[in-house]
């Protein structure tokens, strides 16, 4: 009897220890790991639909991966005279390599503001975002976009829609674009060879 006891713990035993393991499995695979310039996350994973997930990379608040991607991409990019971003997950970016390169940057709005005059405006569609929206970029910005050096810069590019937008905002300004760059590629942007990025970032399909 009391082997039959034994073994029936130790057979509960076993059954806490396979669902505490799955339970772990589970959470892992919620989130998918990643080194970016020498940083090492847990990106956690989000439904898009009900094909894909997509694993979530926030620079807000990051001070260390923000600091050292605007190092690495700085280290990779052409020489340039004025960084152009799309608001808003790249602002942290754009401010940190303006700082360490010491070239001034502009964000390209998603919304007129009535000191931004006479601005120049293109479609904007991102996989993040529901709905078609717009850029703008201010005349003042505009004007001293003209015939510079530009670099285009991202947070992250996938469909490339805010990509395009903000090219086609310098295009618009008459900047000669010296590059287009991100931290990290993802889904089919990996494949790209006109952009400069650290990493790849896979798309998760269910």
């Amino acid at each position: 009897m009391f082997g039959f006891f034994k073994s029936k713990k130790a057979a509960e035993n076993a059954a806490e220890t396979s669902t505490s393991m799955e339970k772990d499995m589970g959470k892992m695979n919620d989130f998918y790991e990643i080194t970016i310039a020498g940083c090492k996350r847990q990106l956690k994973k989000f439904a898009v639909n009900d094909k894909i997930d997509i694993a979530a990379f926030i620079l807000f608040g990051d001070v260390e991966i923000t600091e050292k991607s605007a190092e690495a991409l700085l280290a990779k990019c052409p020489e340039f005279d004025l960084i152009l971003t799309p608001e808003a997950k790249s602002i942290p970016l754009a401010y940190e390599m303006s700082r360490q390169s010491g070239k001034k940057y502009f964000v390209a709005r998603k919304g007129m503001k009535v000191y931004m005059g006479n601005a120049l405006s293109v479609d904007d569609q991102s996989i993040t975002t529901q709905g078609l929206q717009k850029l703008y970029l201010g005349e003042d910005d505009a004007a001293e976009l003209k015939g510079r050096k530009v670099l285009v810069l991202d947070d992250v590019i996938s469909t490339g829609g805010s990509l395009n937008a903000a090219v086609a905002l310098a295009e618009q300004a008459g900047a000669n674009i010296v590059a287009k760059c991100a931290v990290l590629a993802e889904g089919d942007a990996c494949k790209r060879d006109d952009i400069i990025v650290l990493g790849n970032l896979p798309l998760f399909f269910k």
